[in-house]
């Protein structure tokens, strides 16, 4: 495991600048606006040959009644506790501040190695003031500009030499699934990851919108092994009124794109709505395997098998011509079925990943082709002779050979993919079918 770097500090002092100028991304919201990171947001840095991570974190607020300061103190802490350094940053420019002092109280009762930075130093003249900082007695201040890079290069020395020279984060993570969970705000993606986690690793409230960021997670229990990402809650452009909001929907967009599958999260006290089938395009146009989760099952009254087969049945009809997906019905709150959750998303993975013999595909597919033939078009008769999936590519995808393949129409091509869908399992994932010149 690498080592793991958390950056903490009151609100709006530059930790989630300094975190992507550090792992050379945009992967956590920036604002002026106090409080912006809610989550923990996790990342990878590269120095001199070494890697680590790094660990952005919400402002630490002490003695406050808001609902999501108290959550983000409480995430502060756990990411503490995981860390194996700590970057305590503070504002140069406004100087030692009464919160900045309690916060360097807490940490000085750590035994973790602490970086005193005193960020927006953005020139000469403002060295000066970093002098002020040893009062709150964690030694030197180290000047940096997050929004510069002023400084950080130098930090990052420092950062190394700290963490000391064992490095275990070689392992190669492109490899490894990523699982998005994805859906409208408020219907529990961040409560079925921490249920999934057995951890509060995500902040979760009552209140739609809670999660900005797209929080990546590495899952290693019970023999899984893959990333799994929760996503903001997506909503329609016109319901989208604040910039930030805006940012986090395309994060979610963005973490859509970069997976491998998605789990939509339905709620089951609200049913299928058209944002969910807005949410399913972009799903299928980034051709991206799905497995639908109908949460908050445990409110639902009427949980007859003929309440399920009505609902399975909405959802597909609403839903299609993609139907070969399958739909689980779990509570968060109460755990049922997350862990078939979890199972279903791995199988479907594999799908993904399957591979056809040509002389299977061939074998099974040429009979029902010359029983069932392409119609014919202004008296041609279309033969097809030959069929193969192709290597390499990121969706099942099957090519047929055609004598005349301009004539062959979609309503024949989804007639081969659900006679593949019938003789070999692609649940869950979309599947690309080519006819080309014999």
């Amino acid at each position: 495991m690498s080592k793991l770097v958390a950056i903490v500090g009151r609100p709006n002092v530059g930790k989630s600048t300094l975190f992507n100028r550090l792992t050379g991304t945009r992967q956590a919201i920036v604002s002026d606006e106090a409080g912006t990171t809610r989550d923990r947001q996790y990342g990878k840095c590269e120095w001199v040959g070494r890697e680590f991570s790094v660990v952005d974190t919400g402002g630490w607020v002490v003695n406050s009644d808001d609902i999501f300061e108290g959550e983000i103190r409480k995430q502060v802490t756990l990411a503490t506790s995981e860390a194996d350094l700590i970057l305590f940053l503070v504002d140069i420019k406004n100087g030692v501040t009464d919160l900045d002092a309690e916060v360097a109280t807490i940490l000085r009762r750590s035994k973790l190695p602490i970086i005193l930075c005193a960020n927006k130093t953005d020139n000469n003249e403002d060295r000066y003031n970093a002098a002020e900082f040893y009062s709150l007695g964690l030694g030197d201040p180290f000047c940096v500009s997050a929004i510069t890079g002023s400084g950080t290069g130098d930090l990052l020395d420092l950062i190394v030499e700290k963490l000391g020279t064992e490095n275990a984060g070689d392992e190669a993570d492109d490899n490894i699934p990523r699982f998005s969970v994805v859906g409208r705000p408020n219907a529990g993606k961040s409560s079925i990851v921490n249920a999934f986690l057995g951890e509060d690793r995500n902040i979760v409230t009552d209140i739609a919108g809670t999660t900005r960021d797209s929080i990546l997670t590495r899952y290693t229990k019970f023999g899984f092994d893959f990333y799994l990402v929760d996503t903001a809650g997506i909503r329609r452009k016109n319901k989208v009124s604040e910039d930030l909001e805006f940012y986090s929907v395309m994060r979610a967009i963005r973490s859509i794109e970069n997976s491998d599958v998605c789990i939509l999260m339905l709620d089951a006290t609200r049913g299928i709505e058209s944002q969910d089938l807005n949410i399913v395009q972009i799903i299928q146009r980034n051709s991206k395997s799905l497995v639908v989760v109908v949460n908050k099952w445990d409110l639902v009254q009427d949980k007859s098998n003929q309440a399920i087969a009505h609902f399975e049945a909405t959802i597909r009809e609403r839903m299609a011509p993609f139907v070969d997906f399958p739909i689980i019905f779990a509570s968060a709150l109460t755990k049922q079925r997350i862990f078939k959750v979890l199972e279903t998303a791995k199988d479907v993975y594999l799908n993904r990943k399957r591979r056809i013999p040509t002389s299977q595909l061939n074998e099974a597919m040429l009979p029902l082709i010359e029983a069932y033939p392409p119609p014919s078009i202004k008296g041609k008769y279309i033969k097809i002779k030959y069929c193969a999936q192709l290597p390499a590519t990121q969706i099942p995808s099957f090519v047929f050979y055609a004598n005349l393949p301009q004539y062959v129409k979609d309503p024949y091509r989804r007639f081969l993919e659900n006679k593949i869908r019938e003789r070999w399992n692609f649940t869950g994932t979309p599947m690309n079918i080519f006819i080309r010149q014999k």
